[in-house]
């Protein structure tokens, strides 16, 4: 069986350690664990990997954050994966630092890289890992703060933090989304 894990952010240097990249330090963070590197492909990074049987394909896109549905549905579409094989691990603002909400399917809540999934797809019944970033930034200064650096306390909590999320995109593999939300959703 082959996933396809999408993991949300945007290339460049600048973008490298801001919060909305946390779909690519997920995916980045999981490739380290697991011994493999990602390589340029089209439209997007791509690394594959063997856990209990079934192979994860891993990509970040290289379109940007607003353009991802490119990707994901050229991926989804070469590699023949259904879409209920699919799972996007994302930033989201609406959730504390840290907290990780699995969902099989749902709204994009604002944010452009799902927005694009969607509108690629013509529905929005996929599963997406939700990465919280928390919402402190003062009034207009939402793109400042998603585009800025982890705080020095978050960077210390980050690592063990990504370690969950791994574990929950493991967990959807193997075990499905429904096992998956019941054990790390909130977590």
């Amino acid at each position: 069986m082959k996933y396809l894990i999408a993991g949300l952010g945007n290339i460049g240097v600048e973008y490298q350690n801001t919060r909305h990249n946390s779909g690519f330090m997920i995916l980045d963070a999981f490739a380290k664990a697991s011994n493999i590197v990602f390589t340029g492909s089209r439209y997007a990074f791509t690394a594959a990997l063997r856990y209990k049987g079934r192979t994860f394909l891993l990509i970040k896109p290289t379109t940007f954050m607003n353009l991802s549905g490119k990707a994901v549905n050229y991926w989804l579409q070469k590699e023949n994966i259904p879409v209920g094989n699919m799972l996007v691990v994302c930033d989201d603002i609406a959730l504390p630092f840290g907290t990780i909400r699995l969902r099989p399917k749902g709204s994009d809540a604002g944010h452009n890289g799902l927005k694009d999934i969607s509108e690629i797809l013509g529905h929005e019944n996929y599963a997406r890992l939700r990465f919280g970033i928390g919402n402190d930034f003062y009034k207009g200064g939402q793109v400042d703060y998603v585009l800025s650096e982890w705080m020095p306390g978050e960077k210390k909590l980050l690592p063990a933090r990504i370690d969950i999320a791994i574990d929950a995109i493991k967990s959807f593999g193997t075990s499905g989304i429904t096992f998956a939300m019941n054990n790390f959703n909130n977590r």
